[in-house]
């Protein structure tokens, strides 16, 4: 890697061979995290689009077109100015390592790890949250939205499901266990799956104690219902309360939204809402 090892700037630089997690060796989140070849100015394609993106979400907002640019070689270089890097205004190895930070710490090992699998949902779900996952470069479109849908973005990419299943995969590889649900992108799969596992909790039977709200672990899903047999947005829940929920979930917004732009944290009741008890 260019630059010396030696400084402290460099030695703390998160890389995936320095983590050595397992979710690396899948391709969707290797294409995320790595570089091919320095990119500069004059260069095209799908790699120069996802280096305005991660611009972007470090507050370099650039045009993103895929087109490397005059703009976004000054993007870039303010960028390295402000990690004290060379200021060449050519992406290299570690000039991309540096933008890809926020993702690399959200697949770091954690510092304390839970003992049980619904510690680690939560623990995984705060992980990522106080990276504050975006989106960018339009509806459902951007790094973090591809990590949590396996590589896809756009429009029709909804990913408040691929969130919720991530956080559950990447807590399942970390016991060796296998995922409780299926991967998918579709909230209504997700109900249709834990039906079929006899893990869906209807709102009427929570409400009449089965099972008992003090009962349901952390690390649980909540489904937003529209009307019978049709949900809309999920997320985890990380404290269940007589009469709210705390909340982590992705695609929704300050308002609750189901198609907003970032993973957050909410207070929501429980009105409309059916739940996967995962334990």
């Amino acid at each position: 890697m260019p630059g010396s090892a030696s400084t402290p700037q460099t030695a703390s630089l998160l890389t995936p061979d320095r983590l050595k997690a397992e979710w690396f060796k899948r391709r969707w989140i290797k294409r995320e995290v790595t570089l091919d070849r320095p990119y500069q100015r004059g260069n095209r394609g799908k790699k120069v689009r996802q280096i305005q993106e991660w611009l972007g979400l470090h507050g370099q907002q650039v045009v993103i077109d895929g087109d490397f640019g005059p703009a976004t070689e000054q993007a870039v270089r303010q960028f390295q100015a402000a990690h004290r890097l060379p200021e060449t205004g050519i992406v290299n190895e570690e000039t991309f390592l540096w933008l890809v930070q926020p993702l690399l710490r959200a697949l770091s090992p954690l510092q304390v790890v839970p003992r049980n699998y619904n510690g680690l949902i939560v623990a995984y779900a705060r992980q990522h949250l106080t990276e504050h996952p975006l989106e960018i470069g339009g509806q459902n479109r951007g790094p973090w939205v591809r990590l949590y849908t396996r590589g896809m973005d756009g429009r029709e990419y909804a990913w408040c499901a691929g969130f919720v299943c991530f956080i559950l995969w990447q807590a399942a590889l970390t016991m060796d266990i296998p995922i409780p649900v299926k991967y998918t992108l579709s909230v209504d799969l997700l109900a249709a799956d834990a039906k079929e596992k006899g893990i869906f909790i209807s709102e009427k039977n929570l409400k009449q104690g089965n099972p008992p709200k003090s009962e349901m672990p952390a690390g649980s899903l909540f489904l937003n219902r529209r009307i019978p047999g049709d949900w809309v947005h999920t997320g985890i829940v990380t404290e269940f309360q007589d009469d709210h929920l705390q909340t982590i979930e992705g695609n929704t917004n300050d308002d609750g939204a189901r198609e907003g732009y970032e993973v957050c944290q909410r207070i929501r009741g429980y009105q409309k809402k059916d739940f996967i008890r995962i334990s």
